[in-house]
């Protein structure tokens, strides 16, 4: 695996750099101090994950990740901040980030998150979920009545993380059937990204959240 890591400070870095290197699969970090020089590593070496810091001289961690997904959609971006704000963190996952966790968690939590965001899946730090799920100011399940039998299956399977080849294989059809339901889903819930969709299954009960050892489960 290859992963970059985004941050204007070599100690945290390097920090970062050790923790992944002592506790995943052997990978290789390439750093990168700015969002500009963010972006010239993307397009050089095409990393498999970004651990990306919003705050960093010239352009913001979340405006180089608008630039990377632009240029891959499919480019994999953790959000790893000082920043616990909630309209932070949608603004963040609303370019189209996978996931989301503070610097002020547990060593695990990054690990955990890496993990998850490296096999497809959405990442968002338990207390992050909780405050912006509070947030929420329509019914998330007057919502979800909006979608059709077959629209809300896929909306279970892409919350719990599943891809669209798995989601086609399991309900009988092409991954581009999932992909055109999947833009109806977004348009009948107001979101723009999946990490969105994430949230509302969380608050709607229907998926697991993470919550470390100190914090219990969710249960969908």
């Amino acid at each position: 695996m290859k992963i970059l890591i985004v941050d204007d400070h070599s100690v945290v870095r390097q920090g970062y750099a050790g923790l992944l290197q002592a506790k995943l699969p052997p990978c290789e970090i390439i750093e990168a101090v700015s969002g500009e020089e963010a972006c010239d590593q993307f397009n050089k070496e095409r990393p498999d994950l970004i651990i990306m810091d919003i705050r960093l001289p010239g352009i913001s961690g979340i405006e180089a990740a608008q630039r990377i997904i632009k240029a891959d959609p499919e480019a994999r971006i953790l959000f790893f901040s000082m920043y616990e704000e909630s309209q932070v963190v949608k603004q963040a996952l609303g370019v189209g980030g996978m996931g989301y966790i503070t610097k002020s968690g547990p060593p695990r939590t990054l690990i955990e998150a890496v993990n998850r965001i490296s096999s497809g899946e959405t990442f968002i730090e338990y207390d992050l979920v909780m405050r912006v799920g509070a947030q929420q100011t329509t019914s998330v399940d007057q919502r979800l009545k909006t979608l059709t039998q077959r629209e809300y299956e896929i909306f279970v399977l892409l919350a719990r993380g599943d891809t669209y080849k798995e989601i086609g294989e399991r309900l009988g059809i092409g991954g581009k059937t999932v992909s055109n339901n999947l833009a109806i889903i977004k348009s009948k819930l107001g979101i723009n990204s999946v990490a969105k969709l994430v949230y509302l299954a969380i608050d709607a009960g229907i998926v697991q959240i993470w919550a470390g050892p100190d914090n219990q489960d969710v249960q969908p």
